[in-house]
Protein backbone atom coordinates (compact mmCIF):
# COMPACT_ATOMS: atom_id res chain seq x y z
CA UNK A 1 0.00 0.00 0.00
CA UNK A 2 1.26 3.48 -0.83
CA UNK A 3 2.05 5.75 2.07
CA UNK A 4 -0.09 8.81 2.55
CA UNK A 5 0.77 12.50 2.48
CA UNK A 6 0.87 15.17 5.17
CA UNK A 7 -0.28 18.55 3.82
CA UNK A 8 0.76 21.69 5.71
CA UNK A 9 -2.10 24.04 4.89
CA UNK A 10 -2.11 27.79 5.50
CA UNK A 11 -5.51 29.23 6.43
CA UNK A 12 -6.78 32.85 6.59
CA UNK A 13 -5.53 35.13 9.36
CA UNK A 14 -8.82 37.02 9.20
CA UNK A 15 -10.44 37.48 5.80
CA UNK A 16 -11.93 34.16 4.68
CA UNK A 17 -11.56 35.12 1.02
CA UNK A 18 -7.81 34.64 1.46
CA UNK A 19 -8.29 30.87 1.57
CA UNK A 20 -6.77 29.56 -1.67
CA UNK A 21 -8.58 27.26 -4.11
CA UNK A 22 -5.88 24.69 -3.56
CA UNK A 23 -6.36 24.82 0.22
CA UNK A 24 -10.11 24.31 -0.24
CA UNK A 25 -9.46 21.30 -2.46
CA UNK A 26 -6.99 19.71 -0.03
CA UNK A 27 -9.09 20.32 3.07
CA UNK A 28 -12.13 18.88 1.32
CA UNK A 29 -10.42 15.70 0.11
CA UNK A 30 -8.02 14.57 2.86
CA UNK A 31 -9.00 11.73 5.15
CA UNK A 32 -8.54 13.80 8.29
CA UNK A 33 -7.58 17.31 9.38
CA UNK A 34 -5.30 17.75 12.39
CA UNK A 35 -6.49 21.09 13.76
CA UNK A 36 -5.12 23.26 16.56
CA UNK A 37 -8.71 23.95 17.69
CA UNK A 38 -11.41 21.91 15.97
CA UNK A 39 -14.05 24.53 16.85
CA UNK A 40 -12.17 27.19 14.88
CA UNK A 41 -11.52 24.91 11.93
CA UNK A 42 -15.14 23.72 11.90
CA UNK A 43 -16.23 27.29 11.13
CA UNK A 44 -13.79 27.35 8.21
CA UNK A 45 -15.12 24.04 6.90
CA UNK A 46 -18.69 25.32 7.19
CA UNK A 47 -17.68 28.35 5.13
CA UNK A 48 -16.26 25.94 2.52
CA UNK A 49 -19.27 23.65 2.65
CA UNK A 50 -17.11 20.68 3.69
CA UNK A 51 -17.49 18.13 6.48
CA UNK A 52 -14.02 16.55 6.58
CA UNK A 53 -13.21 14.49 9.68
CA UNK A 54 -11.06 16.30 12.27
CA UNK A 55 -8.98 15.62 15.32
CA UNK A 56 -7.25 18.08 17.63
CA UNK A 57 -3.51 18.63 17.62
CA UNK A 58 -2.21 21.31 19.96
CA UNK A 59 0.71 21.96 22.28
CA UNK A 60 -0.76 19.80 25.06
CA UNK A 61 -1.42 16.62 23.05
CA UNK A 62 0.94 16.79 20.07
CA UNK A 63 3.41 14.21 21.35
CA UNK A 64 0.58 11.77 22.03
CA UNK A 65 -0.94 12.26 18.56
CA UNK A 66 2.26 11.68 16.57
CA UNK A 67 2.24 7.87 16.74
CA UNK A 68 -1.38 7.49 15.61
CA UNK A 69 -0.98 10.03 12.82
CA UNK A 70 2.17 8.30 11.58
CA UNK A 71 0.28 5.01 11.55
CA UNK A 72 -2.54 6.54 9.50
CA UNK A 73 -0.08 8.07 7.04
CA UNK A 74 1.83 4.80 6.69
CA UNK A 75 -1.48 3.08 6.01
CA UNK A 76 -2.01 5.36 3.01
CA UNK A 77 -4.28 8.03 4.47
CA UNK A 78 -3.87 11.73 3.70
CA UNK A 79 -3.71 14.24 6.55
CA UNK A 80 -3.91 18.05 6.53
CA UNK A 81 -2.31 20.03 9.34
CA UNK A 82 -3.84 23.45 10.09
CA UNK A 83 -3.50 26.00 12.86
CA UNK A 84 -6.22 28.41 13.95
CA UNK A 85 -4.93 31.05 11.53
CA UNK A 86 -2.03 31.49 9.13
CA UNK A 87 0.77 29.09 8.32
CA UNK A 88 1.18 26.10 10.68
CA UNK A 89 4.34 25.84 12.81
CA UNK A 90 4.92 29.63 12.80
CA UNK A 91 4.50 30.17 16.55
CA UNK A 92 1.91 27.38 16.36
CA UNK A 93 1.95 23.60 16.93
CA UNK A 94 3.23 21.11 14.36
CA UNK A 95 7.02 21.02 14.45
CA UNK A 96 7.37 17.66 16.29
CA UNK A 97 4.86 16.05 13.92
CA UNK A 98 6.53 17.40 10.77
CA UNK A 99 9.94 16.32 12.03
CA UNK A 100 8.68 12.82 12.79
CA UNK A 101 6.95 12.51 9.40
CA UNK A 102 10.09 13.63 7.56
CA UNK A 103 12.24 11.20 9.53
CA UNK A 104 9.80 8.41 8.63
CA UNK A 105 10.25 9.20 4.94
CA UNK A 106 6.60 10.10 4.43
CA UNK A 107 5.68 12.69 1.82
CA UNK A 108 5.17 16.28 3.01
CA UNK A 109 3.45 18.91 0.86
CA UNK A 110 3.19 22.62 1.72
CA UNK A 111 0.02 24.46 0.70
CA UNK A 112 1.19 28.05 1.11
CA UNK A 113 -0.93 31.02 2.01
CA UNK A 114 -1.42 33.71 4.66
CA UNK A 115 1.23 34.40 7.31
CA UNK A 116 0.85 37.35 9.67
CA UNK A 117 4.54 38.15 10.01
CA UNK A 118 5.14 38.23 6.23
CA UNK A 119 1.96 40.24 5.62
CA UNK A 120 3.02 42.79 8.23
CA UNK A 121 6.57 43.02 6.90
CA UNK A 122 5.34 43.59 3.34
CA UNK A 123 3.51 46.79 4.32
CA UNK A 124 5.80 48.01 7.10
CA UNK A 125 8.08 50.25 5.09
CA UNK A 126 11.04 48.70 6.93
CA UNK A 127 13.85 46.86 5.12
CA UNK A 128 12.64 43.47 3.89
CA UNK A 129 15.84 42.03 2.44
CA UNK A 130 17.03 40.82 5.85
CA UNK A 131 14.85 40.24 8.90
CA UNK A 132 14.51 37.97 11.92
CA UNK A 133 11.33 36.62 13.52
CA UNK A 134 11.44 36.08 17.28
CA UNK A 135 7.88 34.85 17.86
CA UNK A 136 6.11 35.97 21.04
CA UNK A 137 7.99 38.20 23.44
CA UNK A 138 8.35 37.06 27.07
CA UNK A 139 5.35 37.83 29.25
CA UNK A 140 7.28 39.56 32.01
CA UNK A 141 9.06 42.91 31.81
CA UNK A 142 12.47 41.54 32.82
CA UNK A 143 12.31 38.92 30.08
CA UNK A 144 11.26 41.44 27.44
CA UNK A 145 14.05 43.84 28.38
CA UNK A 146 16.57 40.99 28.29
CA UNK A 147 15.37 40.06 24.78
CA UNK A 148 15.66 43.67 23.60
CA UNK A 149 19.15 43.91 25.12
CA UNK A 150 20.13 40.77 23.21
CA UNK A 151 18.93 42.34 19.95
CA UNK A 152 20.04 45.93 20.61
CA UNK A 153 22.76 45.91 17.94
CA UNK A 154 20.98 43.62 15.46
CA UNK A 155 20.95 45.32 12.04
CA UNK A 156 18.11 43.29 10.54
CA UNK A 157 14.43 44.21 10.87
CA UNK A 158 13.01 42.63 14.04
CA UNK A 159 9.57 41.01 14.03
CA UNK A 160 7.58 39.83 17.06
CA UNK A 161 4.07 38.74 17.95
CA UNK A 162 2.73 40.53 21.01
CA UNK A 163 -0.34 40.23 23.20
CA UNK A 164 -2.66 43.27 23.06
CA UNK A 165 -2.84 43.66 26.83
CA UNK A 166 0.98 43.86 26.99
CA UNK A 167 1.69 46.13 24.01
CA UNK A 168 1.95 49.36 26.03
CA UNK A 169 4.28 47.81 28.62
CA UNK A 170 6.25 46.29 25.75
CA UNK A 171 6.81 49.72 24.17
CA UNK A 172 7.90 51.10 27.53
CA UNK A 173 10.44 48.28 27.89
CA UNK A 174 11.59 48.89 24.31
CA UNK A 175 12.17 52.57 25.04
CA UNK A 176 14.19 51.74 28.15
CA UNK A 177 16.57 49.56 26.11
CA UNK A 178 16.64 50.94 22.56
CA UNK A 179 15.63 54.53 23.24
CA UNK A 180 12.70 56.66 22.11
CA UNK A 181 13.83 57.19 18.53
CA UNK A 182 13.96 53.65 17.06
CA UNK A 183 11.32 53.24 14.34
CA UNK A 184 8.45 50.88 15.15
CA UNK A 185 5.50 49.52 13.19
CA UNK A 186 2.39 48.00 14.77
CA UNK A 187 0.25 45.87 12.45
CA UNK A 188 -2.98 44.97 14.24
CA UNK A 189 -5.90 42.77 13.21
CA UNK A 190 -4.46 42.19 9.74
CA UNK A 191 -7.08 41.49 7.01
CA UNK A 192 -9.90 41.99 9.53
CA UNK A 193 -12.50 44.75 9.76
CA UNK A 194 -10.48 46.91 12.15
CA UNK A 195 -7.08 46.40 10.54
CA UNK A 196 -4.59 49.06 11.64
CA UNK A 197 -1.03 49.58 10.40
CA UNK A 198 0.78 52.47 12.07
CA UNK A 199 4.41 53.53 12.32
CA UNK A 200 6.52 56.05 14.16
CA UNK A 201 9.25 56.37 16.76
CA UNK A 202 8.98 54.34 19.96
CA UNK A 203 7.91 57.49 21.82
CA UNK A 204 5.26 58.36 19.23
CA UNK A 205 3.87 54.83 19.15
CA UNK A 206 3.74 54.61 22.92
CA UNK A 207 1.72 57.84 23.08
CA UNK A 208 -0.58 56.66 20.27
CA UNK A 209 -1.33 53.31 21.91
CA UNK A 210 -1.85 54.98 25.29
CA UNK A 211 -4.37 57.46 23.86
CA UNK A 212 -6.32 54.94 21.75
CA UNK A 213 -7.58 51.99 23.77
CA UNK A 214 -8.63 50.22 20.56
CA UNK A 215 -4.96 49.69 19.77
CA UNK A 216 -4.74 47.48 22.86
CA UNK A 217 -7.10 44.89 21.37
CA UNK A 218 -6.72 42.11 18.81
CA UNK A 219 -3.80 40.29 17.20
CA UNK A 220 -0.60 42.34 16.98
CA UNK A 221 2.58 42.06 14.93
CA UNK A 222 5.33 44.35 16.23
CA UNK A 223 8.14 45.33 13.87
CA UNK A 224 11.24 47.24 14.93
CA UNK A 225 13.82 48.82 12.67
CA UNK A 226 17.24 47.23 12.96
CA UNK A 227 20.18 49.12 14.43
CA UNK A 228 21.87 51.41 11.88
CA UNK A 229 24.77 49.77 10.05
CA UNK A 230 27.92 51.73 10.92
CA UNK A 231 29.35 53.54 7.94
CA UNK A 232 33.05 53.79 7.32
CA UNK A 233 34.65 56.53 9.39
CA UNK A 234 34.18 59.92 7.77
CA UNK A 235 36.42 62.50 9.48
CA UNK A 236 34.82 65.42 7.64
CA UNK A 237 31.33 64.34 8.66
CA UNK A 238 32.39 63.88 12.29
CA UNK A 239 34.09 67.30 12.35
CA UNK A 240 31.19 69.13 10.72
CA UNK A 241 28.63 67.37 12.91
CA UNK A 242 30.61 68.21 16.06
CA UNK A 243 30.87 71.89 15.12
CA UNK A 244 27.20 72.21 14.22
CA UNK A 245 26.09 70.43 17.40
CA UNK A 246 27.80 73.19 19.40
CA UNK A 247 25.67 75.83 17.69
CA UNK A 248 22.40 74.16 16.72
CA UNK A 249 19.77 71.80 18.16
CA UNK A 250 20.72 68.16 17.63
CA UNK A 251 18.13 67.38 14.92
CA UNK A 252 18.97 70.50 12.95
CA UNK A 253 22.70 69.84 13.21
CA UNK A 254 22.23 66.26 11.99
CA UNK A 255 19.98 67.30 9.09
CA UNK A 256 22.40 70.01 7.92
CA UNK A 257 25.41 67.68 8.23
CA UNK A 258 23.63 65.00 6.20
CA UNK A 259 22.92 67.57 3.49
CA UNK A 260 26.48 68.86 3.40
CA UNK A 261 28.07 65.38 3.38
CA UNK A 262 25.45 63.68 1.18
CA UNK A 263 24.82 61.16 3.96
CA UNK A 264 21.65 59.48 5.20
CA UNK A 265 19.87 61.78 7.64
CA UNK A 266 18.85 59.02 10.05
CA UNK A 267 22.39 57.60 10.17
CA UNK A 268 23.82 61.04 10.95
CA UNK A 269 21.14 61.58 13.58
CA UNK A 270 21.99 58.28 15.26
CA UNK A 271 25.67 59.30 15.22
CA UNK A 272 24.75 62.63 16.79
CA UNK A 273 22.87 60.81 19.55
CA UNK A 274 25.92 58.63 20.20
CA UNK A 275 28.18 61.70 20.40
CA UNK A 276 25.77 63.39 22.78
CA UNK A 277 25.68 60.32 25.03
CA UNK A 278 29.49 60.11 25.09
CA UNK A 279 29.76 63.76 26.10
CA UNK A 280 27.20 63.22 28.87
CA UNK A 281 29.30 60.46 30.50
Amino acid sequence: MNEGTLYIVATPIGHLADLSERAVEVLSKVDVIAAEDTRVTRKLLQHMGADTSMLSLHEHNEQQRIHSLLARLQAGESVALVSDAGTPLISDPGYPLVKAVRQAGIKLVPVPGPCALISALSVSGLPTDKFIFEGFLPGKAAGRRAKFEELLHEHRTLIFYESPHRILACLEDLASVMGDHREVVIARELTKTFETIHSGSVAEMREWVEQDQNQQRGEIVLLIAGAPVPEESNPDLERILGLLMEELPLKQAAALTAQICAAKRNDVYQRALAIKELKAK
